[in-house]
């Protein structure tokens, strides 16, 4: 893979999301296999790693920790904090004596003496973003992290964080099917130097190909949730999904492989981190970086899948009151 740039550090150009090796998409493969699929991450040359203090609780960061301790300087690692799991739910919270307890107890869970890149992962409007991203600072200044980054932000709350300490990137949702970013944020990114890491950008899977009856989703399972994956909201996206299948098909590539390659396109700033949990399914989405799509067919792919063609939002209406992006008006 070519590499891309988050705060004057080189990473592959497509990174992993590790957080369904322990999190949300129902039982999370057994830890042998985690990190046998990390391993293997390794090996196809990811450099990039995602993971947060939510996830499994802090299961995601020891795992992650502990399987890539032996490469840790060959690594660029990213956690989270001030969304974490307190007596088994999930909080928000941006205090900044919050932040700076959860990243020492993220670096005893990563097993390494820095974390390159630290998110706020939720913004906590009980406190302004200056204070916290203020207490982030302080933690560079301490040498615990190497950069300050943001997730789910919009456009004008980056720029007021970004007043108080650079920030080195944001990291949201967007795909084809979540169109969000370019409203504004994604620009604001390039206006000031920040890399846009780009979440679920397979659409937590209705991109990669997805076939199943949401119904059969497992107990514990996000999208269960998620208004795109009720019906009749799902049966109407699968039909879209069919069309990008097709185009998929005529480049003889895979529509995971689309998806990457047409956020790859969109901007050298763009970072995607897709997640797995099958090493098949790693190797394809890693091998995206060498596809190239043709103009047509991108401009067929932003017709078929424009800004709001899905059905359903990405998030429950009470997961949307937390969040700070931009939405789409239509």
């Amino acid at each position: 893979m070519d590499s891309r740039v988050i705060g004057g550090v080189e990473v592959a150009e497509i990174g992993l999301g590790c957080m369904n090796l322990s999190h949300a998409y129902g039982t999370p493969l057994s830890r042998p296999d985690a990190e046998r699929l990390l391993h293997k991450a390794v090996d196809l040359g990811v450099t990039h790693f995602d993971t947060a203090a939510l996830y499994g609780f802090g299961r995601n960061e020891e795992l992650v920790g502990a399987a890539l301790k032996p490469v840790r300087d060959q690594i660029f690692l990213a956690s989270k904090c001030g969304m974490t799991g307190v007596d088994g739910k999930r909080v928000i919270d941006g205090h900044p004596e919050t932040l700076k307890k959860t990243c020492e107890s993220a670096l005893k869970r990563l097993k390494t003496e820095v974390i390159d890149l630290y998110y706020l992962h939720r913004w906590d409007k009980s406190v302004p973003i200056e204070e916290s991203v203020g207490a982030m600072g302080d933690l560079v200044a301490e040498g615990k992290i190497r950069m300050v980054g943001l997730s789910e932000v919009s456009a004008k709350t980056l720029k007021r964080a970004h007043a108080v300490h650079p920030i080195a990137a944001v990291q949201t949702e967007y795909s084809l099917c979540s169109r969000n970013a370019e409203v504004a944020v994604l620009d604001a990114c390039r206006e000031i130097g920040a890399a846009f890491v780009a979440f679920s950008p397979l659409a937590r899977g209705l991109l990669a190909g997805l076939k199943d009856d949401a119904s059969r989703l497992v107990e514990g399972d996000i999208r269960r949730n998620m208004p795109r994956f009720q019906e009749p909201n799902f049966s109407r996206n699968l039909r879209l999904m069919s069309s990008f299948s097709a185009l998929a098909s005529a480049l003889d590539c895979t529509p995971s492989q689309l998806a990457l390659a047409w956020l790859l396109q969109k901007g050298k700033h763009i970072i995607p981190i897709p997640g797995t949990t099958d090493v098949n399914h790693l190797k394809q989405n890693m091998a995206a970086a060498s596809i190239r799509i043709p103009v047509d067919i991108s401009e067929r792919l932003e017709t078929l899948l424009s800004p709001g063609s899905m059905y359903g939002n990405r998030y429950p209406q009470a997961a949307i009151a937390e969040i700070d992006t931009e939405e789409l008006v239509l």
